[in-house]
């Protein structure tokens, strides 16, 4: 009698935690998107500044994952690069390259006059965030920037695709995972996870870019199909990834900024993964 007291009062406390964390997604949602879109609309530099800090607060949490694996770098000198990095992305002072290189010098360098930790683990625990918190959102910024007001469009289309393939996948997944293909999508990084959810989410973002595209900005069909399909297929990438930090550095979330929803690692992990492809369809497609 006492052993089933102590499951329901465990499980009513679950229920109530988990009711808290979706009314405080909820509420985030609803404050949030509305500001993302007005600005994504303004561009410019309200839209650098945003993304800006977003970059900023998504190294400082992969520079927290690298402290449990290894001695990274300072981390103002993380944030600097960061800072040097999307201000030349949106006002270009240097090709990335070159800008690239010195980084890589400098951090080596640096390196020579750290004693603690190992040099191989010190500096390969931080270059991998670095370079794809920074390269993400640069292609974001400059997929933002592109001409015609092109990019405009494609920036609102990406958003409402990932977000359609979210939502899609969470209430596929929810009802009919794992009832009709067994093995699950990535066990071994997302035990959740179903290709039932994955198939919804897909049919989701494709059916969100075509709706937004026929009835918004008259975009090609082919081109609409492409971009929801590939933004379908590559959005539990995203999530998968961050998962595998995540797990390697034994943490649950990134961090705690974002109430009901963790870091910006967190939020935005699809958002960076996905911006590249986009970046190189609108430009080169």
């Amino acid at each position: 009698m006492t052993m089933r007291l102590m499951s329901c009062l465990k499980h009513d406390g679950m229920g109530k935690l988990l009711s808290i964390n979706l009314l405080q997604r909820v509420i985030v949602a609803l404050a949030g998107i509305p500001l993302l879109l007005w600005l994504i609309k303004l561009g410019g530099v309200f839209f650098f500044g945003f993304f800006l800090v977003l970059a900023l607060l998504a190294v400082f949490e992969f520079h927290r994952f690298a402290r449990h694996k290894a001695t990274p770098p300072a981390l103002w000198l993380i944030l600097l690069i960061t800072l040097l990095f999307q201000v030349n992305f949106y006002r270009q002072f240097a090709e990335v390259w070159e800008l690239l290189l010195v980084i890589v010098l400098v951090l080596l360098l640096m390196e020579l006059f750290l004693k603690a930790g190992s040099p191989l683990l010190n500096l390969g625990a931080i270059f991998p965030g670095l370079l794809y918190v920074n390269l993400s959102f640069g292609s974001l910024l400059r997929l933002r920037l592109a001409p015609d007001g092109k990019g405009e469009i494609m920036v609102f289309l990406m958003f409402c695709c990932v977000w359609a393939a979210d939502i899609f996948a969470y209430f596929g997944g929810s009802t009919l995972g794992g009832k009709f293909i067994h093995r699950k999508l990535f066990e071994r990084l997302s035990p959740h996870k179903t290709w039932e959810g994955f198939l919804f989410g897909l049919a989701g973002s494709v059916s969100a870019s075509v709706i937004f595209g026929f009835f918004f900005c008259k975009l090609p069909l082919a081109t609409s199909l492409l971009t929801g399909f590939l933004i379908g297929l590559a959005s539990p990438a995203g999530d998968l990834i961050e998962s595998m930090f995540k797990r390697d550095a034994g943490v649950k979330d990134s961090s705690g900024l974002i109430p009901g929803h963790g870091g910006v690692l967190d939020r935005f992990d699809t958002i960076m993964f996905v911006s590249p492809f986009i970046y190189f369809i609108t430009l080169y497609l």
